[in-house]
């Protein structure tokens, strides 16, 4: 059906579009396979980017906007500005309305309406007489003149459009309408084909462009997928894996348990440590200062042996702490 139908459409036109049509889309596809190809990669770059870059940016940044302008603003309006502004219009209503009232109904009123009663008749029945007898008069007077040089003034401009449109219509329109008509009209049906043409090559190289541009990205990503991608699994499947698990059973476990019983070894001495070094602060301790339970218990005895060998006399020597 496409066959036939591309061929009914070659036969309905001229020689010119069959011409012209081959070379265009050949020059076109060799143009445009390369841009759709470079666009191709501009979109992928330009998702991933939004995606990974502009996105969170744009958030932080809308996040550092609310918190540095639209959320002390708020506070301002709501907090400053808003009290503000109703202390000042109780203040305007106090101080101006409620006066320019009082003053508007007591003052300018009465005012007001002994000014208009003078400007009635002062200025309002003397200017209605002078319309009326002065004014209307000479008024139909003009207007009858002017209709008379109105009526002139057409009749001659009337001729001179008559002669200015019989002279544009000989020496511009006449030759315009042949131009156009023999010259230009022809022309723009050729350029109208020949641009018509460029337009359905163009379109079929990007469609075709971006075929090419889709075979050329997945024959890269399979190269890509069997040159890197499965090699480095298989690597990690295959040698790292084990090897990790070899290293993680001979040496790393070992080397923890060795780190743990060291670690236990550390705090039994220093623990023991501590206990020696509490043991020995308080004989030291004990040595200098003395205990005071065992240094009177000592002063005790040496008082009552002073008091035997006294031979029966009544002194008592009186006994001092060492």
């Amino acid at each position: 059906m496409d066959l036939e139908k591309s061929r009914e459409q070659q036969a309905g036109e001229g020689c010119l579009v069959v011409a012209l049509r081959m070379p265009v889309r050949i020059v076109a596809l060799v143009l445009v396979v390369p841009l759709r190809m470079v666009w191709d990669v501009l979109v992928v770059v330009g998702r991933f980017l939004g995606d990974t870059v502009f996105r969170p940016v744009g958030r932080a940044l809308v996040w550092v906007g609310r918190a540095v302008f639209v959320w002390p603003f708020v506070a301002l309006w709501r907090w400053v500005l808003v009290p503000l502004g109703a202390a000042l219009r109780w203040l305007g209503t106090v101080l101006v309305v409620v006066p320019a009232g009082w003053l508007y109904r007591w003052v300018l009123t009465p005012l007001g309406h002994a000014l208009a009663w003078l400007g009635h008749r002062l200025l309002v029945v003397p200017s209605v007489w002078l319309y009326r007898w002065v004014l209307t008069p000479v008024g139909r007077a003009l207007a009858w003149c002017g209709r008379g040089l109105l009526a002139l003034a057409s009749m001659l401009v009337a001729a001179l459009a008559t002669a200015l449109y019989w002279t544009l219509r000989v020496l511009v329109v006449w030759p315009a309408h042949a131009v156009w008509r023999w010259v230009l009209a022809p022309v723009g049906r050729v350029l109208a084909v020949v641009a018509r043409e460029v337009g359905e090559a163009l379109g079929h190289a990007w469609r075709v462009a971006g075929h090419v541009s889709l075979a050329v990205g997945r024959a890269l990503a399979a190269f890509f997928r069997w040159t890197v991608v499965e090699p480095a699994r298989w690597a990690y499947r295959t040698v790292l894996t084990p090897v990790g698990h070899a290293v993680r059973d001979a040496v790393l476990r070992p080397l923890a348990e060795a780190a743990r019983s060291v670690g236990r070894v550390t705090r039994d001495t220093l623990r023991s440590v501590r206990a020696t070094v509490r043991q020995v602060r308080q004989d030291v301790r004990r040595a200098l200062v003395g205990d005071h339970g065992t240094a009177g218990a000592r002063g005790d005895r040496d008082g009552r042996g002073a008091v035997g060998s006294s031979d029966g006399q009544d002194d008592r020597i009186p006994l001092t702490k060492r």
